[in-house]
């Protein structure tokens, strides 16, 4: 394990906001983080774990204890079933699998982060979620202290949720199995925008290969594909998830789909925009993306103090005028 003492959040983090870090321990395996969280807990220093830093609003402050920074590798193949370190780079995955004729993430092509952090979020996009093919996360428990497997239905999944994200802290993934399909084609594409761009119907499929460029194309359209040179990849993605309500609340105009059980799921971008946060709007060296609504992104010299400030001026905005508060997708982390 490498340890540094003068590394900042910034660095680690797609936002690039975020203070000094105390101690950064690195980890190359699964033994190595288990080994790095187990002594951090031991000596009573706060622990935070990092895989991509792309759904983290860091701290200005900075962390007065323990960042381990998962870089654990490695993808092993028995026919369809993958088993994935949890630092494996989530793309660099779904790259694998459509150059190896499996389908079932294709979908989800272009999300920065690593392969860890997908089942704590219930990662999802153009009609796919990680749900849907994931069979196992091994993690280490630390109110147990020891490693467990998890079933898909000990993970408690739900929309970009888990039962991992709803005892934050508790379980540390070591790493994930992913069921997917034998087919050069892609599962069925349920997502109308990605359809459209494939010339198809919905329900249809189309080649592995076509789907994952048609994601890519549409993401880095909206600025959310990773890019050193594109100021509108400074950001966490999608900064507010799509709220579910009862279909009697429903907004006028806003668009909505069948979530279930009564309720639709609204369109957050556009809740956004119509409160008055359309695209490009800034506030100091924050603010919406430039062609996204739903991404805020930041500048050189933005702090997290700023980002929040103005997501909460958001939020205040399109609970003011439509009754409907937003939740933030990435997690802001506190010491």
């Amino acid at each position: 394990m490498q340890v540094r003492c003068d590394v900042r959040l910034a660095d680690l983090t797609t936002l690039a906001v975020g203070g000094p870090i105390e101690r950064l321990v690195e980890v190359e395996d699964a033994a190595e983080l288990i080994a790095a969280v187990r002594e951090a807990d031991e000596a009573g220093r706060p622990l935070l774990l990092l895989g991509g830093g792309s759904n983290v609003v860091a701290p200005d402050e900075g962390w007065p204890g323990d960042v381990v920074l998962v870089r654990s590798r490695g993808i092993e193949r028995t026919r369809t079933t993958l088993t994935v370190q949890a630092g494996e780079s989530w793309d660099d995955l779904v790259a694998y699998a459509v150059e190896n004729r499996l389908a079932g993430i294709e979908a989800l092509s272009g999300i920065p982060g690593s392969t860890g952090a997908t089942p704590i979020q219930n990662v999802g996009a153009y009609g796919q979620e990680v749900a849907q093919t994931i069979t196992a996360v091994r993690v280490y428990d630390r109110g147990e202290k020891a490693e467990r497997t998890l079933a898909p239905d000990e993970c408690g999944f739900a929309y970009r949720d888990s039962r991992l994200k709803r005892e934050p802290g508790r379980f540390v993934v070591l790493d994930v199995t992913f069921a997917l399909d034998a087919s050069a084609d892609s599962r069925p594409v349920g997502y109308a925008e990605l359809a459209r761009r494939l010339g198809i119907e919905m329900g249809k499929t189309a080649p592995l290969a076509d789907v994952r460029a048609a994601v890519l194309e549409l993401r880095r359209g909206k600025g959310m594909v990773l890019d050193p040179a594109d100021p509108d990849s400074r950001s966490a993605g999608s900064f507010f998830t799509n709220p579910i309500v009862p279909a009697s609340h429903a907004v006028d105009g806003c668009p909505s789909w069948p979530a279930g059980d009564g309720s639709v799921k609204l369109s957050a971008a556009w809740l956004v925009q119509s409160a008055g946060f359309g695209r490009g709007t800034r506030q100091g060296n924050v603010g919406t993306s430039s062609r996204h609504s739903l991404a805020l992104t930041t500048e050189p010299g933005a702090t997290a103090t700023d980002l929040l400030a103005f997501a909460d001026r958001v939020i205040g905005a399109v609970q003011e005028q439509f009754g409907v508060t937003l939740t933030p997708e990435p997690t802001a982390v506190r010491p």
